[in-house]
């Protein structure tokens, strides 16, 4: 079971990947306009917040990192 830590980090990176995909929505969808600078930054912004959302809710659901050596699936070839 998931410690009150864990949980509150989910919900964390959850809240903050929510507001980055607003903001690329606001751009995307509703016709917000910045400069091509701002664009690259808020796209990577949204990207690394999403990457944080994935990895804190495989380590809630207790599914180990990609490329960790705990996943177990060696290439015996």
């Amino acid at each position: 079971m998931a410690t009150e830590e864990q949980k509150q980090t989910y919900r964390d990176a959850l809240a903050d990947w929510q507001r980055k995909l607003d903001d690329v929505h606001a751009l995307l969808l509703d016709g917000q306009r910045m400069p091509p600078d701002r664009i690259k930054g808020l796209l990577n912004r949204e990207a690394r917040a999403k990457a944080k959302y994935d990895s804190e809710r495989r380590r809630l659901l207790g599914i180990p990192e990609e490329g960790d050596e705990a996943a177990g699936e060696a290439d015996d070839d």
